[in-house]
């Protein structure tokens, strides 16, 4: 069996009974990371071999797994943080697994998405998920304005780096949606900043860690 797990998104006690159990039954992990899956190993006591899997190397370990697989072996998989697959890597793995024939699980837990949409304050149910926008200022103004007519919660991820180019882009071309902006959550200095675009980039905390960016819809006026 291959069990897809979810790990922590940044307090390393957001691990179920279930994943710290299973962890230590496997013979393999196999991580996004392998360092920063050593320190989730290291703080719950856990020995077992690790080996990476990214979109480089993920045809020749996708072989190595089915291989371990056939072979009688159980392996966890997990991403650095939050559930694989979710703009993590793993999708190209379970599309190989089905067409084996392989059995797999996923075992919950934290999911930056669901997360962020409860810390909102913008209505849960109905969303989209577009995870992290292309670079390109083309690619991107199409995606912009397919998403004014939007009328669901957009949930977007966003690095420090581009942050400030994102909420700017949203101030020209929605500037009256309601926008809702979460930061290092779990963590000590978990924040979320609400409001429209322009005030919410004038209240930017320090551009370290990830962001997740929320947008209402094009039918919320919000409850200021």
């Amino acid at each position: 069996m291959i069990y897809f797990t979810a790990t922590p998104i940044g307090n390393l006690e957001d691990i179920t009974y279930r994943a710290v159990k299973i962890m230590k039954e496997v013979d393999y992990i196999i991580c996004e990371n392998t360092r920063k899956t050593k320190i989730l190993l290291n703080r719950y006591g856990i020995n077992k071999p690790t080996k990476s899997y990214n979109d480089y190397n993920k045809k020749s370990r996708t072989e190595w797994i089915l291989e371990k697989l056939k072979g009688g072996l159980n392996i966890f998989f997990v991403s650095s943080a939050g559930s694989p697959l979710i703009s993590d890597p793993g999708f190209y793995l379970v599309k190989s697994l089905i067409k084996n024939d392989i059995p797999f699980t996923s075992l919950p837990g934290p999911s930056a998405v669901i997360n962020s949409l409860i810390l909102s304050g913008l209505p849960p149910d109905k969303f989209i998920f577009e995870g992290y926008l292309p670079r390109g200022k083309g690619k991107r103004y199409k995606i912009f304005q397919e998403l004014k007519g939007e009328k669901r919660t957009i949930i977007i991820f966003e690095s420090p780096k581009r942050i400030k180019r994102l909420l700017s882009e949203f101030e020209q071309i929605m500037p009256n949606r309601e926008v809702t902006v979460v930061k290092e959550m779990t963590k000590i200095h978990e924040e979320v900043l609400r409001g429209k675009p322009e005030e919410v980039k004038k209240n930017l905390p320090p551009l370290k860690g990830e962001f997740v960016v929320l947008i209402g819809g094009c039918n919320w006026s919000g409850i200021r």
